[in-house]
């Protein structure tokens, strides 16, 4: 057996078995939500490196021959990276005004799924995507597919083991924790359980990101659930029967969650990872929204980085990548030196309960995607 095959049997092991320290992995999304600006410093210290002769990536590239090649492709090509999320709308605004490149952002609300899917069928074509940001189960599937090119960051080597492909072919990039985000101003008292939301005071208040026949999130959503209600991550009935429950009692609403609704007042409650929804907080101050990790269903998923084999800015993309991995980088070294703000450290949900954290596999997931979808239009 391949030393990353038995990489990824260990990948989905870990996932399964052991709680992981959230301060473990690679995190840019929570700093960003309360207003840590993670790309200022890091850029600086991205540029000094840079700068230097002697910098190199991890597969002995030149940073600056990397950029000179990435500024005479003068675009990058990227695809389902919606600006609310994991604080990309920050990130690529960062990289467009440093390297002066343009950026083609195709299908911002895209999937998993489809990420790939655009690089099968746009094989060739100057729109293909150059990288793609993808579930874990996906990124398996894209490098044995052959949809991947191997490149490693700079700082591969701080990437945790079981979170990257030995070849370079992925690697981890961030994880996050399924939430109840509220607007404080609406909502009272504060849901805190899964439990809570069958409070009669929820009353068509309770609201999903997505449908969990087509949207990952709100998949996650009902793993929570199932959790929290008797269930795990090997059987998603309860989290199905919960909501059928909450329907039920009038305080599951059909419209689905978006930050237009959020700021609006439509989605009062809304169930949704923990990026977004303290995201939220900072980005709609009237609404005064809260953020709390349901104690009763700790459910979290990972994504994951990827060049394209067919990228038509390969180097771009290799950019892009050493760009992303510098900031997590100093977010990491930040952490080590006890650098980072108090009041960010105060405003995220306890680490205590992000240790009850449980990952389904990719089997798991793709039997729960089955059950949902024969059960979920019957709630």
């Amino acid at each position: 057996m391949e030393d990353y095959e038995l990489q990824e049997i260990e990948f989905w092991r870990k996932l399964e078995e052991e709680s992981m320290s959230r301060r473990s992995m690679l995190r840019r999304s929570a700093a960003a939500a309360f207003g840590l600006t993670v790309l200022s410093s890091p850029a600086a210290a991205w540029a000094g490196r840079a700068g230097s002769a002697e910098a190199l990536t991890a597969d002995g590239i030149p940073l600056k021959k990397l950029i000179a090649a990435a500024k005479k492709e003068g675009q990058l090509n990227v695809i389902a990276l919606p600006h609310d999320w994991a604080n990309y709308g920050e990130i690529i605004s960062a990289f467009k005004k440093k390297y002066g490149l343009k950026m083609d952002e195709a299908n911002p609300n895209g999937s998993s799924s489809q990420e790939n899917q655009a690089v099968r069928s746009l094989k060739g074509d100057s729109r293909a995507p150059d990288v793609v940001d993808v579930s874990p189960g996906f990124a398996v599937d894209g490098a044995k597919e052959g949809l991947y090119a191997k490149y490693k960051v700079a700082s591969f080597k701080t990437i945790p083991r079981n979170m990257k492909d030995s070849r370079g072919y992925w690697y981890g990039d961030y994880w996050g924790a399924i939430s109840i985000g509220y607007n404080s101003n609406l909502v009272k008292p504060a849901p805190k359980t899964f439990a809570d939301l069958l409070n009669p005071a929820y009353r068509n208040k309770v609201a999903l990101n997505g449908s969990p026949l087509t949207s990952g999130s709100a998949v996650a959503g009902v793993f929570a659930a199932a959790i929290a209600n008797g269930g795990s991550i090997r059987d998603v009935e309860p989290g199905i029967e919960f909501f059928r429950k909450l329907k039920k009692a009038g305080n599951f609403i059909p419209i689905q969650a978006t930050p237009q609704t959020v700021a609006s007042g439509q989605t009062p409650i809304v169930l949704d990872w923990d990026y977004l929804n303290l995201a939220y907080g900072k980005e709609f101050p009237a609404a005064a929204w809260k953020t709390a990790l349901p104690s009763d269903g700790v459910y979290g998923a990972f994504y994951c980085q990827a060049v394209s084999a067919s990228a038509p800015h390969p180097n771009a993309a290799r950019l892009w990548e050493e760009f992303l991995y510098s900031d997590q980088a100093q977010f990491q070294d930040l952490a080590k030196r006890k650098k980072i703000p108090a009041a960010l450290l105060k405003a995220l949900p306890s680490p205590k309960l992000y240790a009850k954290v449980k990952f389904a596999t990719s089997v798991q997931q793709t039997a729960a995607k089955a059950k949902i979808a024969a059960e979920w239009p019957t709630i």
